[in-house]
């Protein structure tokens, strides 16, 4: 269930007003992923965009413990040919 959650909500309140912030659940944290392996390129994939660039963490939401070891697993990919460096 807890896989399901994509969003915590936050109520902040300015001025009397309540706010209502979403903020994003990192995936792996969320799925209990410790390890990111570099070989398991569909979940890499998911991370980069469509001319091979990883994606910040405020897009998916990574936590940055997270967004660290991923970034190595896409690097570590790419010297290994499972991903390309550059999409033309």
């Amino acid at each position: 269930m807890v896989a399901n959650i994509r969003f915590m909500l936050f109520f902040m309140y300015k001025n009397n007003d309540s706010i209502k912030i979403e903020k994003k659940i990192c995936y792996f944290c969320a799925n209990k992923i410790d390890k990111i392996d570099y070989k398991d390129v569909y979940l890499l994939r998911r991370f980069m965009n469509s001319q091979g660039k990883i994606y910040p963490p405020k897009r998916y939401g990574n936590c940055s413990r997270h967004q660290r070891t991923l970034a190595n697993a896409i690097k570590k990919a790419r010297i290994m040919a499972l991903v390309p460096f550059v999409i033309k």
